[in-house]
């Protein structure tokens, strides 16, 4: 059997609460690349504190976002059960990208492979099974033209996801037009060539940001 792992002394356990929620903030406006440097100053605790605390930044992102990603997988799920795959598959988009809105950061991992690897997979993992079956269902009801795959998703998400990081700060309810865009003309394209496969979905998340 493993030894429990002690629990942090109140003062360390204290710091560490406020490393992550002034990391958070930080994030939410700026970003998953704010330093180290500039987490430590903001909280007022020392270089030393922080890496006693959080030795990776992997270990940083977990702590700091694993309760969204599990909220977004929820989203995910509550959409599944719904009678109406479209409008599922609407509310899914629409109510993770407003979290995202709300963090930067957040969207940031959500939207990049490259970040916090493990976090992010599980989240993709769980999630696209469940939207692959609203697009079925969608595309077997009509909702949907032929050859619609949850690739076509993805690419919503990365795009509106875009819209949303570039006009984070002069325009920031932008992002709601662009998504009304992309579902519309997803509902109404008239899709040609091969459908892409699953490996698509892995390239669009991990080359967008390279």
């Amino acid at each position: 059997m493993t030894e429990a792992v002690p629990p942090l002394r109140r003062d360390a356990e204290r710091n560490r609460q406020l490393l992550l929620r002034t990391a958070g903030e930080l994030m939410a406006s700026r970003g998953l690349d704010v330093p180290y440097e500039d987490i430590a100053r903001a909280a007022g605790t020392g270089m030393g504190t922080m890496y006693r605390r959080f030795p990776q930044r992997q270990d940083l992102l977990d702590a700091l976002f694993s309760e969204h990603i599990d909220t977004v997988i929820d989203l995910a799920r509550q959409a599944s059960l719904r009678d109406d795959a479209w409008a599922g598959l609407c509310w899914f988009l629409e109510r993770q990208l407003e979290i995202e809105a709300q963090s930067r950061g957040l969207g940031e991992l959500l939207r990049s492979r490259d970040q916090a690897t493990g976090l992010v997979q599980r989240a993709h993992q769980q999630m696209t099974p469940l939207v692959a079956g609203l697009v079925n269902r969608a595309v077997q009801a009509g909702q949907l033209p032929a050859g619609a795959t949850p690739a076509d998703f993805a690419a919503v998400h990365v795009m509106v996801g875009s819209v949303m990081d570039a006009s984070r700060q002069h325009a920031p309810r932008l992002w709601r037009r662009a998504l009304r865009i992309a579902l519309t003309g997803l509902r109404h394209a008239e899709l040609s060539g091969d459908q892409p496969d699953e490996t698509v979905i892995d390239h669009l998340y991990n080359d967008q940001t390279k």
